[in-house]
């Protein structure tokens, strides 16, 4: 009778553990599949199908807790950009692009963010996701690095160097969002009143994820990070921030100087931020033309835009001969592509153009209220001040890297979660993160 019973025990740790996260498992498995090689041109990724689990799973917890989900701020700042993203749909060049472009959005910077406010409880079910997003950052990372060692990643002056992790050479900044997020949850992590040994390991990874950060060559997701960074080390206090940039900044010149990472083309790269004004690439030739047309197309629409994803349709009209006709993609196993230039490379003008003031104010306007919310409550963080760093981070380093980037490709996915836990910071219930959250232990 001894023998079963003995063999009974220690599983039961491990099934209350499996019962306490069961609530954000969805929302795991979500991160894990955004470590599965991407195909070229697909549409809809294994994310994205585990992203409708996580909202319809959000809604049967919600259902059996019998409760009211969502307080009325939540529901006011999460469901403000329904309206512009809405009345755009409206105005989309084909019934298809009005679909699609809804469901984007609304799976971006609504529903995910949404449910995740709903299936996060508390402190330790917010860790869990931290870590798991440090976890994948790792992953993409490590095979980012192969990539540039082995000459296998996507091409970047004509050698395969450029590391871009499993996303391909389709979507070169993926790899580059996904370290980046990490870096960022692992400095907020590091920076918290937890345990040592949970600050500790998340510095090393942080540092050790700079690595292939800087091998993705994107110069976009370098001034994310480091003002990311830069503001989650000063929230923590001025001292301790002048401590992680003098290490980081040794970090950087061992990393450059002692061991070559990057070798030339990392100097060049860095270089090239510092000439955007004087004598730019044609990327930046490229993105500054789109950028205009933007605006063009905006005077033209003011309130409403031109519509979800009809800045391609109306791209040539607006545009100037200094645009090229896309970028030239290759490298990483897939074949030399031409891709069309299908956006203008930052949010904040592609809201602007598609969808006016109106989508610009709701849209962006919502994040906003998520980043005053998120500050506000960092100030009474207490014992969860690394999931509030944490959380601020993931917010802000949307934000800025809107400034270079917009959605589209598979590590847009990313990009939900990341809203979705700086939202439940920002606007779930006090007692989510008040002490007797903590009860059970850490």
């Amino acid at each position: 009778m001894s023998t079963p019973s003995a063999v009974c025990v220690p599983r039961v740790p491990q099934l209350a553990a499996l019962r306490r996260a069961a609530s954000v498992l969805p929302v795991l498995a979500v991160i894990a599949l955004l470590g599965l090689p991407a195909e070229a041109g697909s549409g809809a990724t294994p994310a994205d199908a585990a992203c409708g689990v996580v909202v319809l799973w959000a809604a049967v917890c919600t259902v059996r807790r019998a409760r009211r989900p969502l307080t009325r701020t939540a529901a006011v700042v999460l469901g403000l950009p329904v309206v512009g993203i809405a009345v755009s749909a409206t105005g989309a060049v084909t019934a298809g692009d009005a679909v699609t472009g809804l469901a984007r959005y609304l799976q971006v910077f609504v529903l995910v963010p949404l449910a995740m406010v709903l299936l996060v409880r508390d402190r330790r079910d917010a860790r869990l996701v931290l870590w798991a997003l440090a976890g994948l950052a790792l992953w993409q990372g490590a095979v980012g690095v192969h990539q540039y060692l082995t000459g296998t990643g996507a091409s970047y002056q004509g050698a395969d160097i450029r590391a871009v992790g499993t996303f391909g050479p389709s979507d070169v900044m993926g790899m580059a969002a996904v370290v980046a997020s990490g870096v960022v949850a692992l400095t907020g992590l590091a920076l918290g009143a937890a345990p040592r040994r949970q600050r500790v390991p998340a510095a090393v990874c942080a540092l050790a994820l700079l690595v292939p950060l800087a091998l993705s060559f994107s110069r976009g997701a370098w001034i994310a990070t480091a003002v990311t960074c830069g503001a989650q080390l000063l929230l923590a206090g001025v001292r301790r921030a002048v401590k992680a940039f003098a290490a980081a900044a040794a970090a950087a010149v061992v990393l450059v100087g002692g061991f070559g990472v990057g070798g030339s083309a990392l100097q060049e790269r860095l270089d090239s931020i510092g000439q955007v004004a004087g004598a730019p690439d044609q990327s930046v030739v490229d993105r500054y033309t789109m950028w205009a047309a933007s605006v063009d197309m905006w005077r033209e629409h003011p309130l409403t835009g031109v519509g979800l994803k009809a800045f391609p349709a109306y791209r040539d009209a607006h545009a100037s001969l200094a645009l090229s006709s896309g970028s030239d993609t290759e490298g990483a196993g897939q074949a030399f592509r031409r891709q069309p230039l299908l956006s203008p490379h930052n949010m904040y003008m592609l809201l602007l153009s598609e969808q006016g003031l109106l989508g610009l104010l709701t849209v962006a306007g919502s994040w906003a209220a998520l980043l005053v919310c998120a500050l506000r409550r960092l100030r009474r963080a207490g014992p969860a001040r690394d999931c509030a760093l944490a959380a601020c981070g993931l917010l802000l380093w949307p934000l800025v890297n809107f400034l270079y980037a917009d959605i589209g490709g598979p590590s847009t996915v990313l990009t939900a979660v990341c809203l979705g836990l700086a939202a439940w910071w920002s606007l779930a219930d006090e007692a989510t993160r008040g002490p007797a959250a903590e009860s059970g232990g850490r």
